[in-house]
């Protein structure tokens, strides 16, 4: 078994939930427009898949075809689908869901995340390196059932499990816009 898979709004199931009213109530309200979701993964670490996360951003997009549109880009392929790093406007107009299947707190990953950094835009290593001396992480112990909303934007990170307990965890990002034209959402993500 893998510690994850992609591209699961291909999977009828995964589909429905992340289109159910019920997720979608959760993150419209911090959203400018109806919420879309526009990939899914699920992660699955245990005490043989286990990694270590550094501190990032999530910058990309996963997309139909690639399209030359001013501000968008570099663009890149990840298990096979064209992605691109739109401007952090469109960043800042998303919003990630994570549905935590387990518990999990510091021994098992849980994730970590530096506060108000989605505020300051997309960062360079100089701005990422600053921030992780000048604000305090924040683990975000979670138990099984629990829903986690995030930006992109947000720094994160999350340590390898030190614990024989699972942390699974599906991942579905909203957009709360259009794509500009010539650009469309790839929709198996």
């Amino acid at each position: 078994m893998k510690a994850g898979r992609r591209g699961l709004l291909a999977d009828d199931t995964i589909a429905a939930l992340a289109t159910s009213e019920r997720f979608r109530s959760l993150v419209r309200p911090f959203l400018p427009g109806d919420p879309v979701p526009v990939r899914a993964i699920f992660f699955d670490k245990t005490s043989d898949r286990n990694w270590l996360v550094p501190w990032h951003q999530d910058l990309n997009i996963a997309v139909a075809a690639p399209t030359d549109i001013a501000g968008w880009g570099p663009w890149s392929v990840k298990d096979g689908l064209p992605h691109v790093r739109p401007p952090a406007e469109a960043l800042a107009a998303m919003l990630t869901l994570r549905l935590h299947l387990d518990d999990c707190d510091a021994d098992n990953g849980a994730l970590l995340t530096l506060p108000g950094t989605h505020t300051h835009g997309i960062l360079d290593d100089t701005r990422l390196a600053a921030f992780k001396t000048a604000v305090t992480p924040v683990l975000c112990a979670m138990s099984a059932g629990d829903a986690l909303l995030m930006r992109p934007l947000l720094l994160h990170a999350s340590g390898k499990s030190v614990s024989a307990r699972r942390r699974r965890i599906l991942h579905i990002e909203y957009a709360g816009f259009a794509l500009p034209p010539g650009l469309a959402w790839h929709t198996a993500a």
